[in-house]
């Protein structure tokens, strides 16, 4: 008996990982698809390409409000059944893309389209329960959540070449079809394969402290976008920024007086979790920030606008695919770089790897080799942060909320990189003539300043970092769960 109880929950982990892996592809079909084709729907719903980052700092804010609701729910009544919730809101945003008559309706579609953000982070708190009494939970999720991350990144190159094939071969409705017929496959692929288990967790839904934080970060977007309409030299912008922050504070003494807050900012603040959950918002400022303005720089014409690649929507997509090969290659060798530098080390170094790739562009932006090599080195260290960082949150919580520390993760991930799009937004403002070939044109200097702010924040994470316990917290002695 001793011997067979531990080894039952492994057996059932290949099966269990093997749906996820569909969910994984699913998501990165979403991650790659849309990237090479941005110029194109820019064109497509008659807007300039710098203003497409308005999309992704829209979907990205809704992310970040839903991941931490969507994670609360699934300790409560089960990790599947959100799983099955976020893959409906998905795929019906998915939808709206692909028949959105103009600019509003797109938006809200891809905005809506963003409650796929919590399919990992739901996948690891699965898996983290189903290896519980095995012995070696961290370990076997740490692997289990490479092998996700390595689906995922596949995934995503598949989905960039598919879109970067089709786009002259096809309208944008046909082409915005696809995926939403993926994810609309992968929702019945959820119901039917995974086990359906009652969540852990007791207590109900924090209204209050969810209306908080969405006042907090609506404030803080507000103000952006007032930089965005009226310039940097607005006093209401700054103003609306600042409560934004000031917000800030009732909300964490709100949660703080709370037996079941929506965001457990006491866990939060331990020594093991805050460097994981600060990392993850930097982080999200170069995997999710960057994603549009790296596309827009690949396709505009040098001849034109003095800078780029001149690339074609085909090239974008190879050059996705390479970032997503390193990407992978990050995810999948995340166990031996743990093995050999230390959970903590991998860390610190993916880290310095994400600054270094973005630190090249500053001086590397001339050529497609240079585009490739920086790409490589940012996406080797990605993929192993986007792999580390779930499943370190996961194993410095307790089992009643797994899901949470997960879901923060993404969370605070999404409000990173939904921050750093409109800050981008901002920088690329359109400075071309009115009616000359560089017409809406971005600055180089935007550019520039895109590239600084994603090796900047990579290079603070692995300061940060070092800040974290050396080891998993099974494996040391002193560890306590937080009250």
């Amino acid at each position: 008996m001793s011997t067979e109880t531990p080894l039952r929950p492994v057996h059932g982990l290949f099966a269990i990982v093997g749906f996820l892996v569909c969910v994984e592809v699913a998501s990165g079909v979403l991650q790659g698809y849309y990237t090479p084709i941005y110029p194109d729907i820019a064109e497509h719903l008659s807007i300039p390409e710098g203003d497409v980052n308005w999309f992704e700092a829209a979907q990205l804010i809704v992310s970040a409000l839903c991941v931490p609701l969507l994670a609360r729910l699934g300790d409560l009544v089960g990790h599947k059944k959100v799983l099955l919730l976020s893959t409906a809101v998905t795929a019906l945003g998915s939808w709206v893309l692909a028949f959105a008559p103009g600019f509003t309706t797109f938006l809200i579609g891809w905005a809506i389209q963003g409650a796929y953000v919590v399919w990992l982070p739901l996948e690891v708190a699965i898996i983290h329960r189903r290896t519980a009494g095995t012995g070696q939970q961290t370990r076997l999720t740490r692997r289990s959540a490479a092998i996700l991350v390595g689906a995922l990144e596949l995934s995503v190159i598949v989905g960039a070449l598919t879109s970067g094939a089709l786009v002259e071969a096809t309208s944008m409705t046909v082409l915005l079809t696809l995926p939403a017929i993926v994810v609309t496959v992968c929702f019945f692929l959820i119901w039917w394969g995974i086990a359906d288990v009652p969540g852990e967790s007791t207590g109900g839904i924090d209204y209050g402290g969810l209306g908080l934080i969405t006042l907090a970060l609506g404030l803080v977007m507000a103000g952006l976008v007032v930089i965005r309409l009226d310039g940097p030299d607005s006093v209401w912008a700054w103003l609306l920024v600042l409560a934004g922050l000031a917000t800030l504070v009732p909300f964490a003494r709100y949660e703080n007086r709370l037996e079941q807050p929506l965001i457990d900012v006491r866990l939060l603040a331990t020594r093991a979790q805050w460097p994981v959950q600060l990392t993850a918002f930097l982080f999200g400022m170069s995997v999710l920030g960057a994603q549009i303005p790296l596309s827009t720089f690949a396709q505009t014409d040098p001849d034109v606008a003095g800078y780029g690649l001149g690339a074609s929507a085909g090239f974008v997509s190879t050059l996705i695919g390479v970032y997503v090969v390193f990407l992978a290659i990050g995810a999948f060798t995340l166990p031996l770089t743990s093995r050999l530098l230390g959970p903590r080390g991998a860390l610190v170094a993916s880290a310095l790897l994400v600054a270094l790739g973005y630190a090249m562009w500053l001086v590397l932006h001339d050529t497609t080799g240079q585009a490739l090599v920086n790409m490589a080195v940012a996406g080797l260290g990605s993929g192993a942060l986007v792999a580390a960082l779930p499943a370190t949150a996961a194993a410095a919580a307790p089992p009643d909320r797994t899901g949470f520390a997960t879901g923060m993760t993404n969370a605070t991930k999404t409000v990173g990189g939904a921050i750093a799009s409109s800050i981008f937004a901002i920088a690329l403002t359109a400075t071309g003539s009115l009616d000359g070939p560089d017409e809406g044109q971005a600055p180089l200097s935007g550019y520039l300043t895109v590239w600084a702010v994603c090796a900047g924040a990579a290079l603070v994470a692995a300061a940060v970092l070092l800040l974290m316990p050396a080891t998993a917290p099974e494996e040391r002695e002193d560890f306590a769960l937080p009250a």
